[in-house]
């Protein structure tokens, strides 16, 4: 299970491979004369508190008393406001939002020239970067990986025959730090220029055989046999609002280098191996693949979308690597995985690198349970309730109301309100749909302690839409909505109401499950529009009026919220059928992560053929060569989005019930799946011929009944907590 290639990769974006422990990532691109090495630390941002713009969390600079109900009372006037108009009321300019930042890189100078056998390869069972090949006859490899234990990147590099190893390494920064060097570790320190937060990284050399220099700026080994580098970086970045700061990462990032080096390679690697070999090999999915003898690029180039052993292999590749980025790109005590999960090779990234609410930050997270990777949920969990507290402010000043909110997309430095681009500056119900994961992570595990920990976060959310809700014609009703990123602002729009549904249903589930009785909630729920409506050509209707387009084949289709990640519309139900409809007439094109929602789409609609069809289309139009997907540019939500889905196609739990093979492609006729997850707390593997499953075994992490559908036939089982039970 690797990725492989015969050359050296020339482009950051759609070439270099990715290795990464949570809060640090590196970018490898295996050159032969030089090696170049961007890497990352995930807190390392511009903007927020201490900006030179000035930072206001995105709050309005001065009260607009009366703002929100002029809109509202337009809206029910005219029907329809265009974007432009509600910005240019509700909208401000950013002050001090910011981006993520790269660390700069380290350069490796090798002189080498005129390679033979050249191999690069990222290891998906190791998690471990390769780079071989033969130079003036001698071997030369390198590996490269990313300890989350250790809390450092670690590589190794040696030759074939003894003395055969020489090289310079430095880092090149934009930040304009200050470099030192000592005892073979190189020390880059510093602070932005833009917000002054302190920053630092350590490289430590290590060199078996031959000698080493330190200069002024870089450290050189000279005839070794083998050399190791160990790599920490920190700043001073807290998530502790209002200040975001911490203390001076010097001393964290010194012991991390310090253990690491202490600790050795060999030692390093197999601790590395047993904390990711834990989480990755707990999946296994088989669909008759063969891997083609052939580099991933010409693989992915030569990719029909068919029922080939080669297809199949991608497909099967394209599964385990999103689980891979998501390990590699969210591990407990770092940040959650932004945009672009830890990567990023620029000081100007697209989007700010940030994270959108409006669903790509969500989508990052859709495999997190189902395949068997609760871990990398925590920063997630933290990342969503630091929002509160800044939320409460925005929801106070700008709504006038209890609870919190965030807009559409935030930073670390607890961005929660607004900015002036039209078509993506207003959407409130975005801290509703975080939390629907709080409550999903809950459903995985019946965690009752958990449940405890996010159910206030939950029911503050509820609160604020008990205040801001408004009734028309006996309902209760979002005001202003905006369908993302389409259309004009209306009332009660789809995804609104879908969204404040699936919020009261988890608040009262869980009320329910910890003995709460939340009446408010529960009257809301009974006045709300749910936001379902079939139009008059059968359609799920995006907005309360009948406006669709047959014609429209708009990348968001945020309409079928209710069907996924909802569990509002049901299979089999009037519902589903218009959002068929719907989803039929917005077609197979659009962005990467609109291809990635489309597979998870149709797989809860249980047609696995169509929902095989949007896997082909994304790895077709919108994967890199190095499997990233793009949107474009390189966004990583459509790898999570990718893998969702296929888990989606072979198992289903949203309605309560297990559901094994619900959408099983006919380009998968034979295979099984071990390892996914189920909600109620329950681990499932599969094995099927000929489109059917032929063994079906649970098992159970909590006590009692467990309802499994295989095909038409559903199950009772009564569940025991360590037990498995075979179905079939």
């Amino acid at each position: 299970m690797r990725l492989w290639y015969d050359r050296p990769a020339t482009d950051w974006e759609s070439q270099s491979l990715p290795i990464g422990n949570g809060a640090l990532g590196v970018s490898v691109y295996g050159g032969v004369d030089t090696e170049r090495l961007p890497f990352n630390e995930k807190t390392l941002w511009t903007g927020g508190p201490g900006s030179k713009e000035g930072y206001d969390f995105g709050d309005w600079a001065t009260p607009r008393p009366g703002a929100i109900a002029a809109i509202q009372a337009a809206i029910d006037r005219e029907g329809t406001l265009s974007p432009d108009e509600v910005v240019a009321r509700l909208g401000q300019a950013r002050r001090g939002y910011g981006a993520y930042q790269t660390f700069g890189e380290l350069r490796l100078d090798f002189g080498h020239a005129d390679a033979i056998g050249y191999e690069r390869e990222l290891s998906l069972d190791e998690a471990v970067a390769k780079v071989r090949y033969s130079c003036d006859g001698v071997g030369h490899t390198r590996e490269y990986f990313a300890s989350h234990p250790g809390g450092v990147i670690v590589g190794r590099l040696a030759a074939s025959q003894p003395g055969g190893l020489s090289f310079t390494v430095r880092h090149l920064s934009p930040h304009s730090p200050q470099i030192t060097v000592s005892d073979g570790r190189l020390t880059v320190r510093g602070a932005l220029d833009d917000n002054g937060l302190r920053f630092e990284a350590q490289l430590q050399v290590l060199n078996t055989g031959g000698s080493r220099t330190d200069h002024l700026d870089q450290v050189s080994v000279t005839g070794a046999d083998s050399a190791v580098l160990i790599l920490s970086a920190g700043t001073d970045y807290a998530p502790v609002h209002p200040t975001y700061r911490g203390d001076d990462p010097h001393d964290r990032v010194t012991a991390a280098v310090d253990a690491a080096t202490a600790t050795g390679y060999a030692s390093l690697l197999q601790e590395h191996l047993a904390d990711y070999r834990e989480l990755f090999d707990r999946v296994r999915l088989e669909i008759g693949q063969q891997e083609p003898p052939t580099p991933t690029d010409r693989q992915l180039a030569a990719y029909t979308g068919g029922s080939s052993a080669h297809d199949r292999a991608l497909e099967a590749t394209s599964f385990a690597y999103g689980r891979y980025l998501l390990i590699s790109s969210s591990r407990a005590g770092s940040l959650p995985a932004n945009l672009q999960g830890v990567w990023n090779d620029s000081t100007d990234p697209p989007w700010s690198a940030d994270y959108h609410v409006n669903i790509n930050l969500q989508m990052n997270y859709w495999p997190a349970d189902q395949t068997n990777l609760s871990e990398t949920f925590a920063p997630y969990d933290r990342f969503v309730k630091s929002l509160v507290e800044p939320g409460r402010r925005t929801a106070r000043e700008m709504f006038g109301s209890r609870g919190w909110v965030v807009h559409n997309e935030t930073t670390p430095f607890g961005f929660t309100g607004v900015h002036d681009y039209a078509e993506a500056f207003w959407f409130p119900e975005a801290a509703a749909w975080t939390a629907q994961h709080l409550f999903d992570h809950y459903r995985y595990s019946l965690d009752i302690a958990y449940l405890e920990t996010v159910y206030p976060v939950m029911r503050e959310l509820a609160h604020f839409w008990v205040d801001n809700l408004v009734e028309r014609e006996g309902r209760l009703v979002v005001s202003p909505s905006y369908s993302p990123e389409h259309g004009d602002f209306t009332a009660g729009a789809a995804m609104s109401q879908q969204i404040v549904f699936d919020l009261f249903t988890n608040v009262l589930e869980a009320a329910e499950a910890l003995g709460d009785d939340e009446q408010e909630v529960r009257q809301a729920l009974a006045k709300l529009d749910p936001g379902l409506r079939i139009g008059s050509w059968g359609q799920l209707q995006e907005w309360a009026d009948d406006l669709d387009s047959p014609g429209d084949e708009h990348r968001h289709a945020s309409h079928l919220f209710g069907l996924h990640p909802g569990r509002q519309i049901l299979p089999g139900s009037p519902f589903a059928e218009a959002a068929r409809v719907s989803l039929t007439a917005r077609g197979d094109g659009g962005t990467g992560w609109s291809k990635a929602w489309k597979i998870n789409f149709w797989a809860r609609l249980r047609d696995g053929e169509r929902a095989h069809t949007m896997l082909a289309q994304q790895l077709r139009r919108s994967t890199l060569e190095n499997l990233w997907g793009t949107h474009p540019p390189f966004q990583l939500d459509g790898n999570f989005g990718a893998t969702s889905g296929i888990a989606e196609m072979l198992l289903q739990s949203h309605t309560g019930v297990i559901d094994v093979l619900p959408a099983l492609p006919p380009a998968w006729p034979d295979g099984s799946v071990s390892g996914l997850r189920a909600r109620g707390n329950v681990t499932v593997s599969v094995t099927w011929r000929d489109g059917a499953a032929t063994e079906v075994v649970l098992h159970a992490g909590s006590d009692g009944p467990l309802r499994v559908r295989c095909g038409d036939v559903l199950t009772v089982v009564e569940g025991r907590a360590g037990h498995s039970h075979r179905v079939l």
